[in-house]
């Protein structure tokens, strides 16, 4: 039996990286899918892939009505969410904290951090009517450890994730929904990939334990876990995904 069967999943940041191979996987699993993203052209490419169990929805993460109306969407196509995955993120400037621009660091924080709260806050009264659900959250190393980057607002927002994570986690367990980070290292997503050459990504390689970037569906098994009925019994819990690099 697939591991999701009879699962309605709503993924932000959807269209493309490892947002579109969470959502490959759930699909593969009997889930159905409502893809979130700003990128329409891209994420609608990736609904007509995955066909009948998969829609696309346009959701701005930082805006509150915006997740009001995804919600209602997945819900009139599909039936309740009862899957939150808060995948979509941005890297934020690699700028010194005293050069970096207030709306700057406004900006990555509101995605990052803000977006994850929006989300959590606009699923959770419909998954407490269904009886519970999954919500996994997807943070960074960077939420345990600094990079060694200038990237304040990302540090900041990847460990305020982490602590959200923990505190709605002990909040709604009574309700059955279960609540966990997801902290990838290197990622070899289209994007990272376009911007390393061989040289750049063997010196990135050096860094990790098992010597090489992580394949963005090697992520996306740890999510489908935790959304499965098999992590009954797992929340309010860190996962680490970075070939070893936390463990140096």
């Amino acid at each position: 039996m697939p591991r999701l069967e009879g699962k309605v999943a709503l993924i932000s940041g959807a269209a493309m990286g490892m947002g579109a191979s969470h959502a490959r996987v759930f699909v593969r699993e009997g889930a159905r899918v409502v893809l979130g993203d700003i990128a329409e052209d891209v994420g609608r490419e990736l609904a007509a892939e995955l066909g009948e169990p998969a829609t696309f929805v346009r959701l701005d993460v930082t805006d509150a009505d915006s997740w009001s109306a995804v919600l209602a969407r997945a819900e009139e196509s599909f039936g309740p969410v009862t899957v939150l995955v808060n995948n979509a993120g941005v890297a934020g400037p690699f700028t010194s904290t005293a050069e970096l621009a207030p709306e700057i660091y406004h900006r990555t924080v509101d995605v990052d951090e803000h977006g994850v709260f929006l989300g959590m806050r606009a699923a959770i009264p419909g998954m407490v009517a269904a009886g519970g659900g999954s919500i996994v959250n997807i943070s960074s190393t960077a939420g345990f450890s600094h990079a060694g980057t200038p990237n304040v607002a990302y540090t900041a927002a990847k460990f305020a994730v982490r602590g959200m994570t923990k505190a709605v986690a002990v909040e709604y367990a009574s309700a059955g929904i279960r609540v966990n980070s997801v902290h990838p290292g290197g990622v070899l997503t289209p994007m990272v990939a376009n911007s390393l050459d061989d040289a750049g990504r063997a010196a990135v390689s050096a860094g990790i334990p098992l010597g090489r970037l992580a394949e963005p569906e090697e992520i996306s098994h740890l999510v489908l876990f935790l959304a499965s009925d098999e992590a009954s019994y797992v929340t309010g819990a860190a996962f680490v995904a970075d070939g070893g690099m936390l463990a140096r």
